[in-house]
């Protein structure tokens, strides 16, 4: 049985998490934060790899990401539809783990899997705290959902600084030596490793230069954020 936790990240495919909010969750996890991932296939249709690879890397990662624990719905791979049966199963899941915080993918993306994991997570959120929907578990529904924007072209609604975890999530990443190791598979879609590292090292700094920090990780919210106190807001504007 899973422990509540606080943080709970729901994307399409193993790796996902690690890419695109991986330090945020490290950051909350050395905060005290218990933490999460939820993804809803098992990549099997992936040029790279098999599931089960997949499923030991991913295994191996979410220790580096501080993980509580890690799911897999098993949902079939690059078919995915927001379907009620899987928004029920993400339901469930939402109730057993009880998350006050949902981070799902931006809700525009090349990969379908991910757009539909955007509608499939909001939908099966608020399904969960139905009281009378027939479902195991008490009703819950996460306080704040986020969308995790790396890969889209907007403005962010926040920054999290993750200059202090960005090694390690990128420790995460080359847990999953299938996707990202050199090899002939693939080799005329995926770019080599070394470019690989160098992108993903660029785009989270330019995220934190736009914050004043080295690396960020980009969200965007749907709804108004509030500001307390107008003397000790972060990030200067000269």
């Amino acid at each position: 049985m899973s422990r509540r936790v606080h943080v709970l990240a729901i994307a399409a495919h193993r790796d996902d998490v690690e890419q695109t909010c991986g330090g945020s969750l490290i950051r909350m996890a050395e905060r005290g934060y218990r933490t999460a991932a939820l993804e809803l296939t098992a990549g099997e249709m992936g040029t790279r790899g098999d599931a089960e690879t997949r499923a030991r890397e991913a295994e191996a990662a979410a220790g580096e990401l501080l993980l509580e624990s890690r799911h897999n719905l098993g949902l079939p791979d690059a078919r995915l539809e927001n379907t009620l049966e899987a928004r029920l199963a993400v339901a469930a899941k939402i109730r057993q783990l009880r998350p006050r915080t949902v981070i799902l993918p931006y809700w525009e993306a090349r990969h379908p899997d991910h757009c539909r994991t955007a509608q499939i997570g909001y939908e099966a959120c608020f399904l969960g705290g139905l009281k009378k929907l027939d479902l195991p578990g008490e009703p819950h529904r996460p306080a704040k959902i986020l969308y995790a924007s790396l890969y889209a072209n907007v403005r962010p609604s926040f920054v999290v600084d993750i200059t202090a975890q960005f090694e390690r999530r990128m420790r995460a990443l080359d847990c999953y030596k299938s996707q990202y190791d050199d090899q002939t598979a693939g080799a005329g879609l995926f770019p080599a490793r070394q470019e690989i590292t160098e992108r993903l090292r660029s785009v989270a700094r330019y995220y934190g230069m736009l914050v004043g920090v080295q690396y960020g990780e980009p969200f965007v919210v749907k709804e108004m954020m509030e500001v307390e106190d107008l003397v000790k807001m972060p990030v200067r504007s000269l």
